[in-house]
């Protein structure tokens, strides 16, 4: 993990407190600082101390978030030294919040028992998400055309992915293996390069490309599902070979326009009104030290 992570504070959250974080682009997942988090939401003089009684009590409940927690170096806020601390990813700080019974808490709580509420009305009635996405859409400033297009995009990457598990393909990480062969052969990027090329993180890859290159990655994904239609490749390492060539089909056409156009239409364009703060000094050995006290 610490080859591919990056330090990143994250301030104004939990009402303008900071809250310290490590990105993981491999597992493309944030880790929080848990004692950053129960500073924020508790009244707690000594935050550090309230978290040992409760991981205290977590591990005596034999509580499963116990066993999530994951020990990183995270820069100190006091002297700018790294210490390993307690994190926990998105899924494991929602649950702690759970956990805290503090007034300040409590606006959280309601917040996810109404995302609860309303993913379970979604079950009943789909088309409450899809409104809900094109909502969002249309609220980042993308027009009805272009909202249209990735709908439509979203069922073909379903049509693929319904060829790749009629082929065998069962696990996610075989899903995300054919994808980036795709990704590969056409922009000469994996999926999670590319993210990093355009700054995006957790973000919809799609949602930050521009219609060139969405088109080339729809090219891409439809000759793949194309060419496993006829085929029909059985595993991943016949499955892998389709995708290639699938990419390629968009590689070509990429080639084709770029050679008319003289120029790459491979773009850093993206379609945030934020930007990353990267950390490109690296932390000196001497500055890694344990937990911090």
């Amino acid at each position: 993990m610490n080859d591919n992570n990056k330090l990143e504070t994250i301030s104004n959250l939990f009402e303008g407190n900071e809250i310290r974080s490590v990105w993981d682009s491999e597992k493309e997942e944030y880790y929080f600082s848990v004692v950053d988090v129960i500073k924020a939401l508790t009244d707690s003089n000594i935050p550090k101390r309230y978290w040992s009684d409760l991981k205290r009590k977590l591990t005596e409940e034999g509580s499963q978030l116990y066993e999530n927690i994951v020990q990183l170096k995270i820069k100190s806020q006091k002297d700018g030294k790294s210490y390993l601390t307690d994190t926990l990813d998105t899924k494991g700080i929602l649950r702690l919040i759970e956990t805290i019974p503090s007034s300040k808490a409590e606006p959280f709580k309601l917040w996810l028992a109404q995302m609860g509420n309303d993913r379970i009305n979604e079950i009943f009635d789909p088309e409450i998400a899809i409104n809900r996405a094109i909502d969002y859409y249309r609220s980042r400033g993308y027009d009805d055309k272009w909202i249209e297009a990735r709908l439509k995009g979203i069922l073909d990457r379903k049509k693929l992915t319904d060829v790749w598990k009629e082929n065998g393909i069962k696990q996610n990480y075989e899903y995300a293996i054919l994808t980036n062969e795709i990704y590969q052969s056409w922009s000469g990027m994996k999926a999670s390069e590319y993210k990093e090329y355009k700054n995006i993180r957790k973000e919809s890859l799609r949602d930050n490309m521009t219609d060139v290159e969405v088109a080339l990655t729809d090219l891409g994904e439809i000759a793949t599902r194309e060419l496993a239609k006829k085929h029909r490749p059985q595993g991943l390492k016949a499955n892998r070979k389709i995708a290639r060539a699938g990419g390629e089909v968009a590689k070509t056409a990429r080639n084709d326009l770029e050679q008319k156009l003289g120029e790459s239409i491979i773009s850093r364009k993206n379609a945030l009104n934020y930007k990353y703060l990267e950390e490109n000094k690296k932390l000196d050995s001497e500055n890694d030290t344990n937990e911090e006290s």
